[in-house]
């Protein structure tokens, strides 16, 4: 049984860009493990019916019994959905392509966009004792986006380093308006964050420049460079700090984790 009144004592937030191959579930599984190594504990949420989170965290599609389709459709309970993974400290609630159907199963719902919000706040919740929850949104800005940006405190948006970059991020600033003026009003964005940036490319630093110019204080310090490691870690089912810690898409994650706990502690006081 949920009560929408209690308020998750992790923070939620989602990650998301409806533009496609912008390095969104990479810093999702990134930020996750790099949170675990500064000793938060962390809830992965894969709401992609692409489903790569839980791949790239290792777990099987035979092994995803329950995932946020259960969730979400048939309100399931949150300890058959919730995974451990192979690294301590972060779990899961997976996705299969079940979940595409979703928008259409769920559209004569009433209560359709405040599933996810009622299900993360459950009392069962209190007992996992998480820190932290990141949400692996869909490319795109369907009803499952809603979901997670009307559960959520915050919304964290990657930013691939390329040409035509911000162009995309009108729409999603026009989605986040929405959904502070009709269901979520506490919404707010937890940063842009600059990834792929090749320092080599005049390109990226351009969009750095015009990102910085346009969104100010939104940009995290941190970047995210182009790196072959960060590449090459989902096909062993890894985050890339576990792949190759020395890495600097490794190093760089961690900074963007000591710089989002160092945000939020600034927020808190």
């Amino acid at each position: 049984m949920s009560d929408i009144g209690r308020s998750s004592g992790a923070k939620i937030i989602s990650i998301t860009n409806q533009k496609g191959g912008v390095g969104k579930t990479t810093t999702t599984i990134n930020l996750s493990a790099s949170l675990v190594e500064q000793g938060k504990k962390v809830l992965l949420i894969d709401l992609d019916p692409q489903g790569n989170a839980s791949t790239g965290l290792g777990i099987e599609v035979d092994d995803r019994v329950y995932t946020t389709y259960e969730l979400l459709v048939e309100n399931i309970a949150l300890d058959e959905v919730i995974m451990s993974t192979s690294i301590d400290g972060l779990s899961i609630i997976p996705a299969t392509v079940d979940l595409s159907s979703a928008d259409i199963e769920l559209i004569a719902n009433e209560k359709r966009s405040y599933l996810l919000h009622d299900a993360l706040r459950q009392a069962a919740m209190d007992s996992f004792g998480f820190d932290y929850i990141l949400i692996d949104c869909p490319p795109s800005l369907n009803l499952l986006t809603v979901n997670a940006m009307v559960a959520s405190h915050s919304v964290l948006i990657p930013l691939q380093s390329e040409f035509f970059a911000l162009e995309g991020l009108s729409q999603l600033m026009l989605t986040i308006r929405e959904v502070r003026q009709t269901a979520n009003p506490n919404l707010r964005i937890e940063g842009v964050v600059l990834t792929m940036y090749d320092a080599r490319n005049n390109l990226s630093q351009q969009v750095e420049m015009d990102a910085r110019e346009n969104l100010g204080e939104l940009v995290f310090k941190t970047i995210i460079p182009r790196n072959v490691r960060v590449s090459e870690a989902p096909s062993y089912a890894l985050p890339v700090t576990h792949y190759d810690g020395q890495s600097k898409g490794a190093i760089a994650y961690r900074e963007l984790a000591m710089e989002l706990i160092k945000n939020n502690a600034a927020i808190a006081a």
